[in-house]
């Protein structure tokens, strides 16, 4: 997939006020720090589309981009550690399930997950929480360009292992890094692969 345009459309932390329109919906989310506004700039291959920030916690609301004019990038709140209150916390982790629960228009989401980590109750919590609410998701591993390729499959592996402990098979994942743009293509591909096959559908 080529990216042609980005456009930002609209933020806002009520699911009512999305986009009314069928068009389909990717959601990137992961815990705060974990490179999200960073990978979303490398594969729409714009440098400041979404906010980067060395403070943890910078994005807290929906943030929709439409991409080429056929489908969503949906930038939501990182989920864990974040410099904001607890009411504020508590009142965005709400939105973000709302999102989740009641957003017709999704097709799947990209949890992100720092490569280099072990792996975290929070981020596997969050995976079971989409499992169980029978919501389509692929992990994005980030960083990668911060290991050798030997430590890359070797994490990843653990990661897997982890996986399978309360999975039966590992979801779907890519491995990424968006300094060196490893993994764009392989991203943009199943997104414009799963788009046709909506298509396809309707």
């Amino acid at each position: 997939m080529i990216i042609k345009t980005a456009e930002f459309i609209i933020s806002n932390s009520d699911v009512d006020k999305c986009p009314s329109n069928q068009i389909p919906e990717y959601a990137f989310i992961g815990r705060s720090n974990v490179g999200k506004s960073s990978l979303i700039n490398m594969l729409t291959n714009h440098k400041n589309l979404a906010k980067t920030s060395g403070r943890p916690g910078k994005t807290q609301l929906i943030n929709h981009f439409l991409i080429n004019k056929e489908w969503f990038l949906v930038d939501l709140p990182g989920y864990g550690y974040a410099r904001v209150s607890k009411t504020a916390k508590k009142k965005f982790q709400k939105f973000i399930t709302n999102y989740f629960e009641r957003r017709r228009q999704l097709v799947s989401a990209f949890v992100l997950v720092d490569i280099r980590h072990e792996p975290q109750k929070i981020d596997l919590e969050f995976m079971e929480y989409l499992g169980i609410n029978q919501i389509p998701f692929s992990i994005i591993f980030t960083k990668a360009d911060k290991l050798k390729p030997m430590a890359i499959e070797r994490h990843v592996e653990t990661y897997c292992k982890e996986l399978l402990k309360t999975w039966e098979e590992v979801p779907n994942y890519f491995v990424t890094s968006s300094s060196k743009a490893i993994g764009r293509d392989d991203v943009l591909a199943f997104i414009s692969d799963t788009n046709a096959e909506i298509e396809a559908l309707r």
